[in-house]
């Protein structure tokens, strides 16, 4: 379940879920509700996560075990 890598990752970042929130303009009640697996993380949060994380979505919700964004040699 995503929901363990995005706590995963913030903990292996120190970031507090009160940070990852307001990096989100989310309430941390919100935040933690996504970690819990008790809610579902819309799109926009997974690409802002990705872009905070620098991970590919795929890896966050662990579709891909690959964890850094690899740029395309077009992409400088």
């Amino acid at each position: 379940m995503y929901f363990r890598r995005i706590k995963e990752l913030r903990e292996d970042h120190g970031f507090t879920q009160k940070f990852v929130a307001s990096y989100l303009t989310l309430d941390r009640v919100v935040y933690g509700r996504y970690e819990n697996g008790k809610r579902e993380i819309p799109v926009s949060c997974l690409i802002n996560l990705s872009r905070l994380y620098n991970v590919s979505i795929d890896y966050l919700v662990e579709s891909d075990k690959i964890k850094k964004i690899t740029k395309n040699k077009n992409d400088q």
